[in-house]
């Protein structure tokens, strides 16, 4: 029998002792928007601090709690907790748990589901006081956004069943994994170091998953992908493999490595936006993100 997410809620965290006293540590335009939700919000830019550990993990946190939202409503039509998120009442709007799966599908789904819950809960541990709240997620005009982009048409609902399923994940995965990566770079601290390689590994099981059951679907499902692909590619600085039968790895043709992404490339990804500095919120985050990372530099 499927477990429920809610019955894995209490699952232990192996490694609460990373980072005690963290503290101390398309193309370049807006995207048209379906709503006011996926209008990027901009400000005048600032000096930038000094950045910190802390800063980049809570950038990541950022990030995982939209996966983390994205995914276990689509296993069960629910979200985080107030537990998991440090906020009273949930920020997320849209989502549902998606029809029409095999039971094969429901529970691949619900794995990913787990992994991102335990993601979340990860770096808020590890972050402890210093770990940012939840922001304000958007998962409905943020797709119908990004399929006005792509040509796909006015809406897309990555919850209406598992092929849609597939190409919402597609989205959050790849990202993840060159938001990781450009992390790597960045982290002063080898503990920070290992303990964000160890994500970034899980969400590139996630993405070579996911681009091989999308590959395996046939060429409907491919273009449809390779069509978000452009979008993102003309966001985020390119770092993108356009998917094939014969081409699945997202990773440097010349030397097999995988791609990476600034925190700012990253930014402009998940606020729908092309280059510009000032940009701070838009499409999935509606609001911005919470922490130090969250204005767009250039």
């Amino acid at each position: 029998m499927q477990p429920k997410i809610s019955s894995l809620i209490d699952k232990a965290l192996s490694r609460r002792s990373f980072l005690t006293g963290v503290s101390a540590v398309a193309a370049g335009t807006v995207l048209a928007g379906c709503g006011d939700n996926s209008t990027p919000v901009t400000s005048t830019p600032t000096t930038p601090t000094a950045l910190t550990d802390a800063d980049y993990l809570n950038f990541a946190l950022n990030l995982e709690y939209l996966e983390a939202e994205f995914y276990l409503r689509a296993a069960t039509g629910s979200g985080l907790a107030a537990a998991d998120t440090g906020n009273s009442t949930s920020k997320t709007t849209g989502g549902a748990a998606v029809s029409g799966l095999t039971s094969v599908q429901s529970q691949y789904i619900y794995e990913i589901a787990q992994n991102e819950l335990d993601h979340v809960r990860f770096l808020r541990s590890a972050l402890g006081s210093s770990a940012v709240a939840a922001p304000t997620i958007e998962l409905t005009a943020s797709f119908n956004t990004l399929a006005s982009a792509a040509g796909l048409g006015a809406s897309f609902n990555p919850f209406l069943n598992f092929s849609n399923f597939l190409i919402g994940a597609f989205i959050f995965e790849d990202v993840g994994v060159t938001a990781y990566h450009g992390a790597a770079k960045l982290l002063t601290s080898k503990t920070n170091l290992t303990a964000a390689a160890e994500i970034m590994a899980v969400e590139a099981y996630h993405a070579g998953s996911i681009r091989s059951q999308i590959v395996a679907s046939g060429s409907s499902l491919i273009s449809t992908a390779n069509a978000v692909s452009g979008v993102r590619s003309s966001l985020g600085g390119g770092n993108e493999t356009t998917l094939s039968a014969t081409s699945v790895v997202a990773a440097s043709a010349t030397t097999s490595i995988a791609f990476d992404r600034t925190t700012d490339q990253v930014l402009h990804i998940v606020y729908g936006t092309g280059g510009g500095a000032g940009v701070k919120g838009g499409v999935f985050f509606p609001s911005g993100l919470n922490g130090n990372i969250s204005v767009t530099a250039a």
